[in-house]
């Protein structure tokens, strides 16, 4: 009998949560992703060292070296990434743009640039925005200029139908954060199909396939195996490493969840502004979260910044 994970394989595009290159070496994902905490975690790791000292140096006459050695180091650590994986890599716009549509574009813009400089080509490269309003319209420009975008942060089914008309290449419905909203709020835990952030994937997923909306399903920040058996067959699943080994060193043959069959009784909706925030924001849970994970997000990127510029000034540079 196979293990979980290459049987998972077998029915979903299986990618990797992290920057971590040892482990994308070791589980052999098809694509990877990372986010601002990720790069703050790679950046404190020894391995990491030579090419974080390498961005700081060269971004160190620049108007604004920490930013500028902030966004070199992502796509840097995303360039060692693809050079282990047949597919992509997904590298975040910095959270604060979360609510500026035109800063989205140009930092998107410039992320792109720096792989192709970099000779990593733009199809190779998903760019993650978070899923507000301003986010998943920068996006649908983004997309019309061949630029494909990972919509990340995303907990509501409206953010979910504003992606797909938006025509966005991929999203990332979370599941773990989801679950911890819930289990917090009724007291109890939750397992398998009955997992309401597992469910909220499924939903989406039946969706797009009724609707026949092109746009990729990732469900992504999982909390345990359960959850990512009880989603076998949505289009892909970003997993973290330790998550890909437990399911490696598990034997079992998984089968197409019963949760993305049949059909979907969401009908067809298109939303304009006013109709996308409000329906947000009566889901308190996404209205929340959302919320929670753009914070979290930018201040991980502070965190980043702090030690480039600390890293800077022990260097001399």
């Amino acid at each position: 009998m196979s293990s979980k994970l290459e049987s998972l394989k077998q029915h979903t595009l299986i990618v990797a949560d992290t920057g971590d290159i040892e482990a994308i070496r070791t589980l052999q994902p098809v694509d990877a992703t990372t986010n601002p905490s990720l790069l703050l975690k790679a950046a404190e790791q020894e391995s990491y060292s030579p090419l974080l000292d390498q961005v700081i140096a060269d971004s160190a006459s620049s108007a604004d070296p920490i930013t500028e050695a902030s966004d070199r180091f992502a796509v840097a650590v995303g360039g060692e990434i693809i050079k282990l994986i047949p597919g992509r890599i997904s590298t975040e716009v910095d959270a604060r743009l979360s609510f500026d549509r035109p800063a989205t574009l140009k930092k998107a813009v410039e992320l792109i640039e720096r792989y192709e400089r970099a000779g990593v080509t733009r199809d190779r490269v998903l760019i993650k925005i978070a899923s507000t309003w301003e986010g998943i319209q920068a996006a649908a420009e983004l997309e019309r200029e061949g630029i494909q975008c990972n919509l990340t942060l995303l907990f509501s089914f409206a953010q979910a139908k504003a992606c797909a008309d938006a025509g966005v290449f991929l999203i990332s419905p979370f599941v773990g954060r989801i679950y911890d909203w819930y289990k917090k709020q009724e007291g109890r835990d939750f397992s398998g199909l009955e997992d309401p952030g597992v469910q909220s994937v499924a939903r989406i997923y039946r969706y797009y396939k009724q609707h026949l909306y092109d746009t990729v399903v990732m469900g992504a920040s999982f909390r345990n195996i359960s959850q990512i058996e009880a989603l076998t067959g949505c289009d892909r699943l970003t997993i973290s490493p330790a998550l890909l080994q437990s399911l490696k060193d598990e034997e079992g043959d998984l089968s197409t969840s019963p949760l993305l069959s049949g059909s979907s009784n969401d009908e067809r909706e298109v939303l304009n502004e006013e109709r996308f925030r409000w329906q947000h924001n009566e889901d308190a849970m996404a209205t929340e979260k959302l919320a929670e994970g753009i914070r979290a997000f930018a201040a991980d990127q502070l965190k980043l910044e702090k030690l480039i510029k600390a890293r800077a000034a022990r260097s001399g540079v």
